[in-house]
C-alpha cells in the first residue's frame, strides 16, 4: 500500500488507518478504493444535487477594453483584428505591434510602418501606388558625379564622366573636354567649376571658353569641390582651399592642411552658420567645421574644429544640407541625419537609418524628401536604385521614415550617385555593378508618367502583442483596383490589380486572393500557412494596368482577422468527502479521529504553495496537472458526546494546465 501504514497513533483511535504520503504527488489505491487524489492526498467523491461534480472550459480571453488610436483593434469578443490604413512612416520594422501609448499623436508610430517594399511609393498618407519606371538615357565609362542644373531655363544634368557632359531626358552633349584628369566639379547655377590636373577652371553652363582661375603643379591624388555660402571651396589632397577671386595665378594659402598627409577629403557642404568638410584616413573619419569670420571669409586654421567624429571603421563619403537645419551624412555603412546647432554649428547625428551594401556618395532633395543611391533588394537580388527619406516624419529621435524607391529594372548592382533632372521631381542616378566608377552601365532617369510593371509592400510580422499561437483566418484589402466606364475611360479601364499573400515567419509566401475590376475586394480565407502560428506577415503585390502603362492600382489598407489558438484548459469543481472515517463502495474502511482535519490541512498546505499539482480521477483513469483555484470546507455538524465532529464536504475548484 502506498503512503503511511498506521496501526497506532492518535488517542482513542478506533481502527487501523492509511492517510497516505502527505508530501508525495501521486496516490496509488491498494486497500481502499478512493475516487480522487490531489497532490497525493486521497478522497472519496461526494457528488450530489447539492454539490455536483462540474467540468467546464476555462475562459481563454482576458477582459479587454479598446485603447488603440484606431477604433476596433482590440476585440472585446470573437475575432482579433489588426488593420492598417497608411504606410507613410516607412519600412524597417520586424514586428507590427502599435506603440504602447494609445494616445500618442506622433504619426510615425508602428501603426503606419511596415516591414519592406519594392517598386512602390508608400509616402502618400493613406495610399500605396507603383513608382514611376526608369530608362537608361546614356552609357558611362568613368562617371564620378552628378549635379542638377538648368541651362537657359531647360532642366538638365551635369555628368562628370571623364569629360563634363550636359544631359537632358534623351540627349547628351560634352560641355568640357578634359586635358588631364578631371577630379571634381561643382556649379553655382551659372558656371561649372572643375579641377583638371592641378588647375582650377570655370566655364559657363551655356558654353563658351573655359577660364583658368588658379594654376599649380600639384600632383593631385584626390579632390572634392562644392559651391557653399557664395564661394567655391575645394580640397586637393590633404589641403582645403577657399578659391575666391582667381585670375589664373597660383593657388591661395590653404585654409586648413590636415596633419596626416594620407588624409582624403570626401565632401564639402554648408549648413546653419558653418561650412563642413568630411574626410578620412584609414578607418578614422571626421567632419570638420569652419565658421566664417566677421569679414565673411573662412578662417585659416592650424588645427581643425571637429564637428563630428564617426565610429571607427565608418567613413563619411558625402554630405547634404537640407533647409539649413539638417545635415544628411552618407557613409560606407549607410545614412545618418544630423541636426545642426544654429548658433554654434556643432552637429548631433542620429543612428543609421539604413545599412547599405556600398558607400553612399550622393543625395538629391525635393520638398521634405531626400534621395540617396545604393542597392535596392527585392528579396532575391540587389539592383541599382535609390532610397528615400521623409524628413517631415520623425519615427524616433533623428530617425526618420525611409523606404526603397526608384530603381533600374533588371540591372543588378548598386548606385554611385543621384540627383534630379533640373528643377523637376524626376530622379536620375548612376548605375554600376561594382563599388566604383560605373563602367558599361549608365545614367538612369525616372520616367515622368510610366509606372513599373509591378511592386509590393510587406507588413511586419503581426502577432497581436502576444507570443500565444493564433489561427489567422480572414483578410480583406481596400483600394482602387478598377475604374468603371466614364468619359475619361470610355472603355472602362481596369487600373491594374493586386494580389494578397500571407508570409510565414520563415519567409515562405502563399497567395490568398487577387483583386481586379471583376472580382472586387472580397474578404478572403487564409488557408496557408497551415495550423496555428505565432505571427504572419502580409504581402500586397500591385500590378499596373495591362493596356495603359501609366495606370497604377491604389492600395489603401487591409484588415486581418484571427482567433487565439491557445490550448483550452478546464475548470473542474469537485465535491470531496472529508470525514474521520471513510468507507468505499466495497465497504473497505479507513480513518481515525482527526483524519478529516489532517487531510484538509494537507490540502490547504498544497494550495498555499501555489504550485502545479497532480489531480488523479480513479473513476476515469485521468491524471492531469492543475492549479488549485479555490478550496472551501463545509462542516454542518456541531461537536457532540465527546466527538469533535470535524467533518463535512470539501468543494475543490482546479484549473488544468
Amino acid at each position: 500500500m502506498s503512503g503511511k501504514d498506521i496501526t497506532a497513533g492518535r488517542a482513542n483511535r478506533a481502527i487501523a488507518v492509511d492517510i497516505g504520503n502527505l508530501t508525495g504527488t501521486v496516490w496509488q489505491n491498494t486497500g481502499v478504493d478512493y475516487d480522487i487524489a490531489i497532490g497525493g492526498v486521497p478522497f472519496l467523491l461526494d457528488a450530489s444535487d447539492t454539490h455536483p461534480y462540474e467540468r467546464s472550459t476555462a475562459p481563454f480571453r482576458k477582459n479587454q477594453f479598446d485603447t488603440q488610436r484606431d477604433p476596433g483593434e482590440q476585440s472585446l469578443q470573437g475575432w482579433w483584428f489588426r488593420s492598417q490604413s497608411s504606410f507613410h512612416a516607412g519600412q524597417g520594422i520586424k514586428f507590427y505591434d502599435p506603440f504602447a501609448n494609445p494616445f500618442s499623436t506622433t504619426l510615425a508610430s508602428n501603426s503606419y510602418r511596415y516591414g519592406s517594399s519594392f517598386g512602390v511609393n508608400p509616402f502618400t498618407f493613406g495610399q500605396v501606388t507603383l513608382l514611376n519606371s526608369t530608362t537608361q538615357i546614356t552609357t558611362t565609362t568613368a562617371a564620378l558625379h552628378l549635379e542638377s542644373v538648368q541651362v537657359s531655363g531647360v532642366d538638365k544634368i551635369l555628368l562628370l564622366d571623364g569629360d563634363i557632359k550636359v544631359v537632358d531626358g534623351s540627349t547628351s552633349s560634352t560641355l568640357v573636354t578634359h586635358v588631364n584628369t578631371i577630379y571634381s566639379m561643382a556649379q553655382d547655377g551659372t558656371n561649372v567649376y572643375y579641377i583638371d590636373g592641378g588647375n582650377v577652371y570655370s566655364k559657363p553652363l551655356t558654353g563658351g571658353s573655359s577660364s583658368a582661375l588658379f594654376t599649380s603643379s600639384i600632383s593631385v591624388t584626390s579632390s572634392s569641390m562644392h559651391w557653399v555660402k557664395q564661394r567655391l571651396v575645394s580640397s586637393i589632397n590633404n589641403n582645403l582651399y577657399e578659391l575666391v577671386g582667381g585670375t589664373g595665378g597660383a593657388l591661395p594659402t590653404p585654409v586648413y592642411t590636415h596633419p596626416n598627409t594620407s588624409w582624403v577629403w570626401t565632401d564639402i557642404e554648408e549648413a546653419g552658420p558653418a561650412i563642413y568638410a568630411s574626410g578620412y584616413a584609414g578607418g578614422n573619419s571626421t567632419i570638420y567645421m569652419f565658421v566664417l569670420t566677421t569679414a565673411g571669409t573662412m578662417p585659416v586654421l592650424t588645427s581643425g574644429i571637429v564637428a563630428a567624429q564617426l565610429p571607427i571603421g565608418e567613413i563619411v563619403y558625402s554630405m547634404y544640407s537640407h533647409l539649413g537645419e539638417y545635415l544628411i551624412i552618407g557613409t560606407n555603412k549607410g545614412v545618418r541625419v544630423a541636426q545642426v546647432d544654429q548658433a554654434t554649428g556643432y552637429i548631433n547625428y542620429g543612428p543609421l537609418l539604413v545599412n547599405t551594401p556600398t558607400p553612399v556618395r550622393g543625395f538629391a532633395a525635393r520638398d521634405s524628401y531626400i534621395w540617396f543611391g545604393t542597392g535596392v533588394n527585392d528579396g532575391v537580388d540587389t539592383y541599382a536604385g535609390t532610397w528615400r527619406i521623409d524628413l517631415s516624419n520623425e519615427v524616433d529621435t533623428l530617425r526618420f521614415a525611409v523606404a526603397q524607391d526608384v530603381w533600374a529594372d533588371g540591372i543588378e548592382g548598386t548606385t554611385y550617385d543621384v540627383t534630379t533632372l533640373g528643377n523637376t521631381d524626376r530622379i536620375a542616378f548612376l548605375a554600376t555593378t561594382v563599388d566604383g566608377p560605373p563602367s558599361g552601365l549608365g545614367l538612369y532617369l525616372q520616367d515622368d508618367s510610366k509606372v513599373v510593371t509591378n511592386g509590393w509592400i510587406q507588413t511586419g510580422l503581426i502577432r497581436y502583442n502576444t507570443l500565444e499561437l493564433k489561427n489567422f483566418k480572414r483578410v480583406v484589402g481596400r483600394g482602387d483596383f478598377g475604374i468603371a466606364a466614364s468619359s475619361d475611360y470610355p472603355s472602362g479601364a481596369t487600373k491594374g490589380s493586386m494580389t494578397i499573400s500571407s508570409v510565414d515567419a520563415a519567409g515562405n509566401s502563399y497567395d490568398i486572393v487577387s483583386y481586379d475590376n471583376n472580382i472586387g475586394t472580397p474578404e478572403s480565407t487564409i488557408s496557408q500557412p497551415v495550423g496555428a502560428q505565432d505571427a504572419i506577415a502580409l504581402r500586397f503585390t500591385l500590378y499596373r494596368d495591362a493596356t495603359d502603362n501609366t495606370l497604377s492600382p491604389i492600395f489603401k489598407g487591409y484588415q486581418l482577422k484571427a482567433v487565439p489558438a491557445t490550448p483550452r484548459t478546464r475548470i473542474i469543481k469537485i465535491p470531496l468527502l472529508c470525514f474521520d472515517v471513510d468507507t468505499d463502495k466495497y465497504n473497505a474502511t479507513v480513518g481515525y479521529e482527526g483524519y478529516a482535519y489532517d487531510r484538509l490541512a494537507a490540502l490547504e498546505t498544497i494550495e498555499a504553495a501555489g504550485d502545479v499539482v497532480t489531480l488523479q480521477d480513479f473513476r476515469t483513469g485521468e491524471t492531469v496537472q492543475c492549479l488549485i483555484e479555490e478550496l472551501s470546507f463545509i462542516n454542518k455538524i456541531s461537536p457532540d458526546k465527546r466527538l469533535t465532529n470535524f467533518a463535512g464536504t470539501i468543494i475543490l475548484t482546479v484549473r488544468t494546465v
